[in-house]
């Protein structure tokens, strides 16, 4: 899965990366070394034929649920079963989205119990992006709520010591039919991330807590070896 994630480009460098001319940027949220479901992200989508950067908020809301916070449940999709779903399939069919990443986060259990935080980011330092759905979601005085997911998928082999499901991290080339909304075969798109995409190191607790936002979220610490029990 992914709960955690950062993002700190500056527009103008995910301006040029995906593409994006300044007349459509829309906004983009700030720098985050710590993104936490509800917050604001940003996102790359397609509207009236222009690749736009926008702010969305990390969680989708379906347009037919009754109350926002069943978002905080819908932070991931999976691959395997996200065309079946009520709240994702109408998504994926018309509102898929990138959502811009400089890596994410995942929790491996230790022996003894203990959660060692990973940071599993790209080697050369390139921006990836995350295949996502987005919605809308007005409520009763018809105020509108954006809102988006990340696909997952099962990790690949060298990251499944940490945790056994990734994000779906889209090649730059897939980048463009995933955003077409006139795109109808997504599923052949939705491929799990493959290995060397990304590369994990262990780094401190303090990104547990959602209230540290930093750079040095992201510093790789290292590990002491847990003496054994007996």
């Amino acid at each position: 899965m992914c709960g955690r994630y950062a993002s700190a480009r500056s527009v103008e460098d995910l301006a040029e990366a995906f593409g994006i001319g300044v007349h459509d940027v829309d906004s983009v949220a700030e720098a985050d070394w710590n993104i936490a479901p509800t917050k604001p992200v940003t996102a790359v989508l397609v509207t009236d034929n222009h690749r736009r950067l926008t702010t969305l908020r990390w969680g989708l809301v379906p347009a037919w649920s009754i109350d926002p916070t069943v978002g905080a449940r819908m932070i991931n999709a999976r691959i395997e079963t996200v065309a079946d779903k009520p709240a994702f399939r109408d998504a994926l069919a018309a509102r898929r989205c990138l959502l811009p990443a400089d890596g994410w986060y995942e929790w491996a259990v230790q022996p003894g119990g203990i959660r060692q935080p990973y940071y599993l980011t790209p080697p050369d330092g390139r921006v990836i992006a995350f295949a996502g759905l987005w919605e809308i979601w007005r409520d009763a005085e018809g105020r509108l709520l954006h809102s988006a997911t990340i696909l997952t998928g099962p990790a690949p082999d060298d990251l499944s010591h940490v945790h056994d499901r990734s994000p779906v991290v889209l090649a730059a080339a897939d980048w463009a039919a995933w955003l077409d909304p006139d795109t109808t075969d997504v599923r052949r798109l939705l491929r799990p991330t493959g290995a060397g995409v990304v590369a994990a190191r262990p780094v401190g607790l303090a990104v547990g807590d959602v209230r540290n936002n930093a750079p040095t979220l992201t510093d790789a610490v290292e590990l002491t070896e847990q003496p054994p029990l007996f």
